[in-house]
């Protein structure tokens, strides 16, 4: 009887990975390929700005277009400072640093995200958190985490502590996976009660609005990403968005070699960092600032094509914005099978591999933070909606160049 129905899942499975690799195959079939996941698009002044900044030799992080990159960047998400740097890996360090978080304190991050999370805790100095997310937001678990801490979490000499390990608990950091904002109202509630910062991991999300306001701008301190693959590009690129003055002065000093101004002397005040944003980088990210809208309105266009593509595809979901939320669906994903169930490996594979020979590029869920040699020992709570996403997640084409 159990023999008879593994197969049954099994040829379940199958079907629901024939029909997702036809359905797409045919939605592409007048699209040249490779199809890409997210390619990015320069059809505006991109070319003509980077141009500008080689004739004029203004190619590093003096040149006029790093502070023009970071007024737009504030005007669009209503952030009152906006610091342009290198990548967004750097732009989470770096948040991290203004938030106080010390080294040798834990930072509470979601196990299922893109590794410049972890990367930018350990940067720091710090030992990433692992928890659990919401299948419903893909990202942090506003109740599971409150449990947890609850459980684990001790306050004493005006900081939060972790009993099972004995440190320190520095900073909690959500990540808006996929561009899709996780319940802010719920964690900063956490973050409040328990008297620890929250910082935003906003990379994916520039053009996602939580309850009207934009991601990044609600905690404090935000990090948002511009790389390649990014809504908005600016080939390699971070930034930081920053509420208040003071925060932002030291941000943009301290990324910027910790130097004063002077006329000729090279003179450092503080251990800083050569993090700041050069010049042909932020013409590219002007000219793509531009034309954000417009990639926005194409990609939930997209989206609504997913819609109609894959409606009646059973055991199989796009995934679609929180409620609460408009979302900047920076990548689509479709959620095989009933919530929290399992999906048999070998179909999920075959879907990559399957479109992979079409030329139709697609790929799985991050790898979850525990399963990672450098960080499978950190401190965790339990992790089951996280390895069940894992195994069950299909990323699909989503550029707004589609």
């Amino acid at each position: 009887m159990m023999s008879e129905m593994k197969n049954s899942t099994i040829s379940r499975d199958r079907r629901v990975a024939d029909c997702i690799v036809e359905r797409l195959d045919s939605f592409f079939k007048d699209h040249p390929r490779p199809v890409e996941l997210h390619g990015p698009v320069f059809d505006g002044n991109e070319e003509k700005y980077v141009r500008e900044c080689v004739v004029t030799r203004w190619v590093s992080s003096a040149g006029a277009f790093v502070g023009k990159f970071e007024q737009m960047l504030a005007e669009y998400t209503g952030s009152p400072y906006a610091v342009a740097v290198t990548n967004g890996t750097v732009a989470l360090h770096m948040a991290l640093l203004l938030a106080g978080v010390e080294r040798g304190e834990e930072v509470l991050i979601p196990s299922l995200t893109f590794v410049a999370t972890a990367n930018a805790v350990s940067h720091a100095g710090c030992i990433p958190h692992l928890c659990d997310v919401s299948e419903t937001t893909l990202g942090l678990d506003p109740v599971k985490l409150s449990d947890w801490l609850d459980e684990i979490g001790e306050k004493r000499d005006g900081k939060v502590f972790n009993r099972l390990s004995g440190r320190a608990i520095g900073a909690i950091m959500p990540m808006h996976a996929f561009g899709h904002p996780v319940q802010l109202d719920e964690l900063l509630e956490i973050a409040d009660k328990w008297g620890i910062p929250l910082v935003e991991d906003a990379a994916e999300s520039l053009g996602s609005f939580y309850k009207g306001r934009h991601t990044g701008t609600i905690s404090g301190i935000a990090a948002l990403s511009f790389n390649g693959n990014k809504t908005v590009t600016t080939g390699g690129g971070g930034a930081l968005l920053i509420r208040d003055a003071e925060l932002a002065k030291r941000a943009k000093h301290l990324t910027t070699t910790a130097k004063k101004p002077h006329a000729y002397r090279f003179i450092h005040d503080d251990v800083g960092y050569n993090y700041r944003m050069p010049n042909i980088n932020a013409a590219l990210g002007v000219a793509q600032m531009e034309n954000l809208e417009r990639f926005l309105g194409r990609k939930r266009q997209l989206v609504e094509e997913y819609k109609k593509l894959f409606a009646d595809l059973a055991d199989c979901r796009l995934f679609i914005e929180p409620s609460y939320a408009q979302s900047n669906y920076w990548l689509n994903c479709l959620i095989l099978q009933g919530e929290q169930s399992l999906f048999d490996q070998a179909c999920l594979e075959s879907i990559f591999e399957r479109l992979a020979e079409k030329d139709i590029q697609t790929r799985p869920f991050w790898e979850p933070m525990h399963k990672l040699p450098m960080y499978e020992k950190c401190p965790s709570m339990p992790l089951a909606v996280s390895d069940s996403l894992n195994s069950r997640t299909v990323c699909i084409p989503s550029g707004p160049g589609l």
